[in-house]
């Protein structure tokens, strides 16, 4: 909790002090998103690996801190307005470690920085591909390591195809972009799951799939 204050008022000096052209600081904004993503994702606070004891506790004196954390991330993120893009493609991997959390509301208010992200990089350069290969490469890195669920993989589709549909000239490319994030997803995940399967073929299967 005492954390929890010392970044938020962290956070209030970057947005006073550091946010405007002429005093922007990337290094202490950089600080202050990692920071938070390494509070957020600590494992103290991964409340589902607690009992249900624990957990009623825990939710009961202090709230769950990541979703408050997480939600103040959002608004970081979208106080930077044209300084986004020098966070791109850098603040993805950080971006979508916060949203594989297995809290429903965070990761319906954090997914749709994605698409933010790749507005943001289509009208720099006219296109998103900085920003899909490294979500690309971090999500094979962090299903890997056991993170992300079915849940995750439907919650990214439906947020996303919503976002492009809406947008002018992100609706097909976009939508391309996450059938297939989705169906990498679906590989990677039915490779977690019989990676410790006996069976040879069913683990060639997946990795094949996968590839």
């Amino acid at each position: 909790r005492v954390f929890l204050r010392a970044i938020n008022q962290y956070a209030d000096m970057l947005n006073k002090k550091f946010l405007d052209q002429t005093n922007f600081e990337l290094q202490l904004w950089n600080n202050y998103f990692h920071l938070a993503v390494a509070f957020l994702t600590q494992e103290s606070l991964q409340l589902e690996n607690f009992s249900s004891a624990k957990r009623a506790k825990i939710l009961n004196k202090y709230g769950d801190m990541r979703r408050q954390i997480g939600f103040e991330i959002r608004d970081m993120w979208y106080n930077l307005g044209q300084h986004k893009i020098k966070f791109i493609p850098e603040m993805v991997g950080p971006i979508l470690e916060m949203t594989l959390i297995p809290e429903t509301e965070l990761r319906k208010a954090t997914i749709p920085i994605f698409f933010d992200m790749m507005q943001c990089e289509f009208h720099s350069t006219r296109s998103f591909q900085m920003f899909e290969n490294e979500i690309i490469t971090k999500l094979d890195h962090e299903v890997e390591g056991g993170r992300g669920d079915e849940q995750y993989k439907v919650l990214f589709d439906k947020i996303l195809l919503e976002h492009c549909r809406k947008h002018k000239y992100l609706a097909k490319s976009g939508e391309n972009f996450v059938k297939l994030v989705v169906r990498l997803m679906e590989r990677l995940l039915d490779y977690r799951t019989i990676m410790h399967d006996e069976n040879k073929e069913n683990r060639m299967s997946c990795t094949v799939n996968v590839l």
